[in-house]
């Protein structure tokens, strides 16, 4: 049986659909809406003359017919994306075209993507980028994102992941008057006198300040009135005066540097994993994702 262009992109549709289990994150992923979906799936299903898929307004499954052919599709479909990465070894790196949608913390779009991507753009003109920044521990498939960027350790297991950056170091830091004020901490359990701002993690878990001196390791539940989950907010309360931030070294270089902030307990600096890369390894990866990638372990922002 020969199939012509039409069925081959229901065929894609499908897929997409069968995937995620929904017509919104299947919508996210093709760049189309979630009703031109349900209207290629209905035509596809009265050309089959087969329901394969059981929709209400709260879920999405697959009937014993869908089943049977995301079993079947899923392979060659995975092969024809490998045939067409081998292409890539001939292809024009400069005339790459596409778009990344990316799912990326906070801290990886200042401190990684900010300083890459006008060099990207520059080589890769035609290569959009759709990036969501979130310290939220979302799912990169459901979120319809082609990759993530995560500190090393918090990657899901059946995830891809290729390393970014060095690991990095976090201090503490607060403003000379709120230091002159308070006092300097001397050891990581003075900050029990001290007012800090505590951290809310994307699982909403309250972060444990940690140190390290040596074989010492220290995990604090700190003390402090402000919880936050921006460090933008974080540092404008800390030059405020408002606190002790705890914060990766190079959010806070800059502001140490013209003197606005010092580092405290600088003999307890804890080393914490760097930033990595992930993606599904089932799914074709991107030209502009691979590019995107090898730029920013070229150009080495954080170190690697």
């Amino acid at each position: 049986m020969r199939i012509n262009r039409t069925e081959l992109a229901d065929l894609g549709t499908f897929l997409a659909i069968a995937r995620h289990r929904s017509f919104r994150r299947a919508g996210l992923e093709l760049g189309v809406s979630a009703s031109a979906l349900s209207h290629a799936l209905k035509a596809m299903e009265a050309r089959l003359g087969v329901r394969l898929i059981n929709r209400t307004s709260r879920s999405v499954t697959l009937t014993a017919a869908g089943e049977d052919l995301l079993s079947s599709l899923d392979a060659p479909f995975a092969a024809i994306g490998s045939a067409l990465d081998v292409l890539d070894q001939h292809r024009d790196p400069t005339a790459a075209t596409g778009r990344i949608r990316l799912n990326v913390l906070e801290h990886a779009s200042t401190l990684l993507l900010a300083p890459v991507l006008p060099l990207f753009h520059a080589r890769h003109p035609q290569v959009e980028i759709d990036v969501r920044v979130s310290n939220d521990l979302l799912d990169v498939v459901d979120a319809g994102a082609d990759a993530g960027i995560r500190y090393g350790g918090t990657v899901p297991q059946d995830m891809v992941a290729q390393r970014l950056s060095a690991d990095l170091r976090w201090v503490v830091v607060g403003a000379p008057a709120y230091l002159d004020r308070q006092g300097i901490p001397d050891h990581p359990r003075d900050l029990a006198a001290h007012r800090c701002l505590r951290i809310r993690l994307g699982d909403d878990r309250l972060y444990r300040w940690e140190f390290e001196r040596a074989d010492e390791q220290i995990a604090l539940d700190v003390p402090g009135a402000v919880t936050i989950d921006n460090t933008q907010f974080g540092l404008s309360l800390a030059l405020a005066g408002g606190g002790l931030a705890y914060l990766p070294q190079p959010c806070v270089e800059p502001s140490v540097a013209r003197g606005e902030l010092r580092v405290v307990l600088a003999d307890w600096g804890a080393i914490g994993p760097g930033f990595h890369i992930y993606y599904p390894g089932r799914r074709q990866l991107p030209t502009g994702l691979r590019l995107l990638t090898d730029l920013i372990r070229e150009v080495k922002p954080l170190g690697l």
